[in-house]
Parts: C-alpha cells; structure tokens; sequence
C-alpha cells in the first residue's frame, strides 16, 4: 500500500525519490508559469535530472519557467520546446525538432500534462472538437512520433495526465464532435477527452508489452455530475494547492514500485493505485476493448500508422 495520500505534497515526494530522478531526461507539456506542469518541472529540477524539456504552446511563458529553474539550479540542463496540441502540423514539428537533437538520444519520462478543460464549442484546423483535438488526438501522435527516444531509455515511463473527469462521459465514438456542435456540453466533451487519456494508456501499455487548477464554471461540473448520477455533483469541490495538485505527477513519474508499468495501464489517484470499488472509475474508461477502438480510431483520424508498428 502507498505511504502517500491525498495531502502528500511534490515536495515531499521529490525527497524521497531524488535518487530517482537524478540523471533522467524528462519532456513535460503544458509547463507555463504557477501551472501544475510548470510547477512539477520546477519542483524536480531540485533532485538534479539530467535534462528538462518544457514543451508549452507559448514559447515566452516556456522561457519563463526555463528561467526561473535556471535561477534555482544553474546545473540543470534545459531545453524549451514550442508545441500547439491542438494543431497536428505543430506536433509534427516539435516532434521533429526533439528527433534532431542528438545531444538528447533518450527521453526517461514523458508527462503528457498539457490540455484544456471546458471551453465553449470550437473546432481545430484538423477540423475536430477542441478537447479532443488538444487532449487527446495532439498527444496521442506527439508520443507516437517521439516513441524511439521513450524506448531508447533503460527504464522508459509514459504518463498521461487525467483526472477523474472520465467519469463525465464515455468516448462517443459516432459522434464525438457533438453533431458539430448542436448537441456539445463543454464538461460531457472534458469527460470525452479525459476517458481517451485512460484509454490511450490501456492501448499504449498493451503494444509495448512485446518491447520492453483555476477559473471554472464548476457549478456546471456539478449539473454534469448530477445528470450522470455521479456523487461528485452533490459534493464541494475540495481544491488542492500546487504543491498537493503535482503530487501524483512525480509519484506517476518516479515511483519505485511502478518500475515496469510502462507495460501495465494504471489509474492513479493521491498517489496510490485508484480502487475501482471505492473511487469514481467507470468501466467505460478501463475497457481493453474500447482502448483499441479509440487507437485505431486515433490512427485512422491523424492518416498515420502508429510508430509502434514498425518497431
């Protein structure tokens, strides 16, 4: 059982895996300044990694954060990445730019951190919801893409940033622009992405097994919770510090005990495994079967073959 809990802090848990993360290579999207990825690439810079690469879809407020870690710990070597999720052409950029570096051959940890959550109906240049677009389909080819350098770590980790939004929806695979809008419910279609991130790591972990917070209508979270029947909708929302918020995020990256989950899903919650029986996980997203429809599903939406194939 973890020793850690709902009020364990990052700073805590860098402490204690310092030795962990000394030396690795760690790419984390979404890492503006007083965010949770800018404050989790500032909390385990403390523990001297090897190399940081903020990825943030405004290049000055990724300098920013690079600034302020540089100002803390001179020693750490940082990279900054410019990566616009929701544009499949940007993904596809950054994606090269991190394959030219041959100073950086691996990548230990990606935190797939970056995302949006609950804006009114707007379409990507792809041409899909946003929340999809930025949430799910941008990370879903960005770790494609990057996959080599993952693999080319000794002990590679992958982890996908959720939250227990799944719970607001399960993928609506017929119609999962909302009829373009007529039928769209911002927290339904934040539910929608947050259940492709669980499902995206179930069909990530089953193809390597051979290799290897914030201004927010939350009054409209509750409706959602309600309708749905979810006991979430009757309770107050209990918000954590930075500090506590990032907890999981270093615990997900660096724990011990996790070693080898890179070919193993796992749903993670206040630093410990979730327990279906007690926490709010829908079957929907822990579903093997609906992984790899959205996978393919995925593949099929970008017109590219999962790198994965080809290893």
């Amino acid at each position: 059982m973890s020793p850690y809990d709902r009020d364990t802090t990052a700073t805590q848990l860098v402490n204690d895996y310092a030795s962990l993360i000394k030396d690795k290579v760690v790419l984390t999207t979404g890492v503006s300044p007083n965010s949770l990825g800018g404050f989790f690439v500032q909390a385990i810079a403390k523990a001297k990694p090897s190399f940081l690469i903020l990825a943030a879809r405004n290049s000055s407020k990724a300098q920013q954060t690079a600034q302020e870690i540089f100002a803390a710990e001179p020693e750490v070597k940082i990279r900054t990445l410019q990566l616009d999720l929701g544009s499949f052409t940007s993904v596809r950029k950054a994606a090269d730019q991190v394959k030219s570096w041959d100073d950086i051959p691996v990548i230990d940890v990606l935190v797939n951190n970056a995302g949006i959550m609950a804006p009114e109906y707007q379409v990507s240049e792809d041409g899909f919801e946003s929340q999809f677009a930025t949430n799910h389909l941008g990370t879903f080819l960005l770790t494609n893409l990057i996959m080599k350098k993952i693999l080319a770590s000794q002990s590679p980790r992958v982890v996908m940033v959720s939250s227990d939004g799944d719970r607001l929806n399960p993928f609506r695979f017929d119609n999962y622009n909302f009829d373009s809008g007529k039928t769209y419910n911002k927290w339904y279609a934040y539910g929608q992405s947050k259940t492709a991130n669980m499902l995206m790591a179930i069909s990530l972990a089953e193809k390597l097994a051979d290799h290897l917070d914030m201004d927010f209508d939350f009054d409209g979270l509750r409706a959602a919770d309600k309708t749905l029947g979810n006991r979430e909708g009757w309770g107050d929302f209990e918000a954590k510090s930075l500090d506590q918020g990032v907890a999981t995020h270093v615990y997900a990256a660096f724990d011990p005990d996790l070693k080898g989950m890179l070919t193993t899903a796992s749903y993670l919650i206040d630093c410990r495994l979730g327990d279906p029986l007690s926490d709010t996980i829908k079957p929907w997203a822990t579903s093997s079967l609906e992984a790899r429809k959205l996978w393919d599903l995925s593949e099929k939406s970008l017109l590219v073959r999962s790198s994965l194939t080809s290893l």
